[in-house]
């Protein structure tokens, strides 16, 4: 029962005897010296018989208030609004302050999750910066890691350094076609691309640029790109003008065989016959087809833990791999192909007379590539990314072999 806030003292409470009428009650009460007033009340018709022997017992309950004409309210009710009032200011601090740590922390994943395309570059230039791949500078190490090899193995064994000048160009060919080769790939897989979570943000894919838009960028960066290749001699011309049709298949074979690494390894090494080629002006198959094959078993090591990531989303969307081809059996396989990389590499090197200092790197990138192998967690994205990312440190040991076994013969 609800309490009351009692103004005067509390009334004496009057126990009616079943012979008091309502004359004698209001009789007695006038002389009472009780402030209790219990009002007299007159049926409406004095025929009716009386049914009820308390008509009054809801008046003696409620005691002195029946006569006073005050406001007044029990004091729970008071109490409760007053802990309604500061419980809805509780909630709506609190509830404000919760949207502020969730601004807050919106703010710092925002941040940490930006590159330096979205810090730098003006806003109608980062989808297309990121839809070459700026941002992800791995895919041009790969690409142009090749490319430094085969130079510095065309060298003159000496003293002398390799070709700057065609280091260079390179590097930034390596730059212009992988841009190329993102760009006609997210043209072509932007519908596959919606559906997979690591891709579904690319600017093709999430709308942010439309077909058009993607293929006259495609344009600018081939035409960049033939602007470094009549740099070349002839020879390395018409390399070049057969680099393009593999950069423009590569993503349609992922639908047709579970081997688009294999197809991905002659695509991303072409650039190392290339380059020989652009020393050259010819091709040397004793050298150069063991080093190609090389760049080929390599691209299958570390493409197919990269395609790790996509497995299950591939599977949803039908796409073909070789980590889905291998399943459990991965890690067999890609120690086999990396045996097969560095032999091909022992090989090349044997071929070409080199010195030493490549051999001892070959061990060092045969360590490089066992630990990538043995310590990858298959099953998790994160790890998959660490490893294959970690290829541009076995590109340059080899780089750096190869470079020190021309100078030191």
């Amino acid at each position: 029962m609800a309490s009351f806030r009692l103004v005067s003292p509390p009334p004496t409470i009057l126990k009616p005897s079943f012979s008091l009428s309502r004359t004698q009650s209001a009789g007695a009460s006038s002389s009472s010296s009780s402030s209790y007033n219990p009002v007299t009340i007159t049926s409406s018709s004095s025929n009716a018989p009386n049914t009820n022997p308390y008509p009054n017992a809801s008046l003696l309950l409620l005691g002195p208030f029946s006569q006073r004409r005050r406001r007044w309210s029990p004091s729970c009710v008071n109490f409760d609004l007053r802990r309604r009032a500061h419980v809805s200011r509780s909630s709506s601090s609190a509830s404000t302050g919760a949207e502020k740590d969730d601004d807050e922390a919106a703010a710092k994943v925002a941040v940490e999750g930006s590159t330096w395309i979205d810090l730098y570059l003006p806003r109608q230039a980062r989808p297309y910066a990121k839809l070459a791949r700026l941002d992800k500078p791995i895919g041009t190490w790969l690409f142009a890691w090749p490319c430094m090899w085969s130079i510095t193995l065309a060298g003159t064994p000496g003293v002398h350094l390799p070709d700057i000048k065609m280091l260079t160009l390179f590097a930034f060919g390596a730059l212009f076609v992988r841009g190329a080769a993102c760009t006609i790939n997210d043209l072509l897989d932007r519908d596959i691309d919606a559906m997979v979570e690591r891709t579904k943000s690319r600017p093709l894919a999430s709308g942010v640029l439309t077909p058009f838009q993607g293929l006259c960028f495609l344009g600018f960066q081939l035409l960049l790109g033939l602007g470094l290749l009549l740099q070349l001699n002839n020879y390395s011309r018409v390399l070049g003008a057969a680099w393009l049709l593999l950069i423009f298949t590569y993503p349609l074979m992922k639908r047709l065989t579970y081997w688009p690494q294999a197809y991905l390894g002659l695509m991303m090494n072409w650039g190392g016959l290339l380059g020989w080629a652009a020393v050259k002006g010819t091709i040397d198959p004793a050298i150069m087809l063991p080093l190609y094959i090389s760049g080929v078993f390599w691209t299958l090591v570390y493409d197919t833990i990269y395609a790790h990531q996509d497995k299950e989303d591939d599977v949803k969307v039908g796409v073909k791999s070789t980590a889905l081809r291998f399943g459990d059996s991965t890690k067999k396989w890609i120690t086999g192909f990396g045996i097969m990389c560095i032999t091909s590499l022992a090989l090349a090197g044997y071929n070409a007379e080199i010195g030493w200092a490549y051999y001892a790197s070959l061990g060092v990138a045969s360590g490089h590539l066992a630990w990538q192998i043995w310590t990858a967690d298959l099953s998790s994205p994160l790890d998959c990314n660490r490893k294959f990312v970690s290829n541009k440190w076995f590109g340059a040991i080899i780089f750096i072999g190869i470079l020190l076994g021309r100078l030191l013969p």
